[in-house]
């Protein structure tokens, strides 16, 4: 091949991959535009984790609710409007956001590096301590991380809780379901030894079940933000200023505290 033909074949190579990159910038989705032209902000969750996000009977009707929610839901009043939720497994939930079929995360997600990698985070509103909870039956037996070695531990699928586990619980034998009540289903079982939560949804689930109890001892601390897609400035900003906003007012604590009380009723 000549001089000729290799330059005229790099140029037409530059050019393609020109158009490729184009043909990427232009079908990249503006969020913040389709949630306003659409009229609706269409939010993905995992509505099994109290006080964050739970089903509740309200007036005879099942709803989602929780802290989460009630940010989620100030967002979207923010941006002038509606609110739509969907339910879904925790480990679906990035997929989800990255195919376009929700705008954003609110489900207690963590802002992990390898999370960093394929999505977007704003700002942090809530940081607790990861705990265990076990069958009250088995508390005298399981004082401290070495007692679960070699034991079954549930944690829930692609969560930060799972990650934890592996680091501080080597030895223990992880079993990792993508909803927290298939988890708890496997504790009163006697499948599992143990769960995997943060502070307040452990307590949450031991409120609900005379039978559950939380240890007393500290795994770690787990702060949360919102997720949405790569290349979404402008979306990350306006939610940044709906959540700064009620930081500042200190309305996220009046929201966790009313939904903590809503999940003990």
């Amino acid at each position: 091949m000549n001089k000729k033909s290799v330059l005229k074949k790099i140029i037409t190579c530059m050019m393609i991959m020109t158009f490729m990159l184009a043909f990427v910038g232009c079908g990249k989705v503006d969020t913040l535009k389709k949630v306003k032209d659409s009229g609706k902000l269409v939010i993905g969750t995992c509505a099994d984790y109290p006080p964050y996000e739970f089903h509740k009977n309200i007036d005879g009707k099942d709803a989602i609710v929780g802290f989460d929610i009630e940010i989620a839901r100030a967002i979207a009043n923010d941006l002038g409007v509606e609110l739509e939720i969907k339910d879904m497994k925790f480990d679906g939930l990035l997929a989800a956001l990255k195919t376009g079929n929700i705008d954003l995360i609110s489900a207690g997600m963590s802002p992990t590096p390898d999370r960093a990698k394929e999505v977007d985070f704003t700002n942090t509103y809530y940081t607790d301590i990861q705990k265990i909870l076990v069958r009250a039956e088995d508390v005298d037996k399981l004082k401290k991380l070495e007692d679960f070695n070699e034991k079954n531990l549930g944690v829930q699928k692609a969560s930060i809780q799972e990650d934890l586990a592996k680091a501080e619980m080597p030895t223990a034998k992880l079993k990792s379901l993508g909803k927290i009540t298939d988890l708890v289903l496997e504790l009163k079982n006697k499948k599992v030894e143990g769960i995997v939560l943060v502070a307040p949804v452990a307590d949450a689930y031991a409120k609900q079940n005379d039978d559950l109890v939380v240890l007393d001892m500290i795994l770690g601390e787990d702060s949360v933000a919102i997720a949405v897609d790569k290349g979404n400035e402008s979306f990350i900003k306006e939610i940044n200023k709906t959540v700064d906003r009620l930081q500042s007012e200190k309305t996220i604590e009046k929201l966790i505290k009313e939904a903590t009380e809503l999940s003990d009723k």
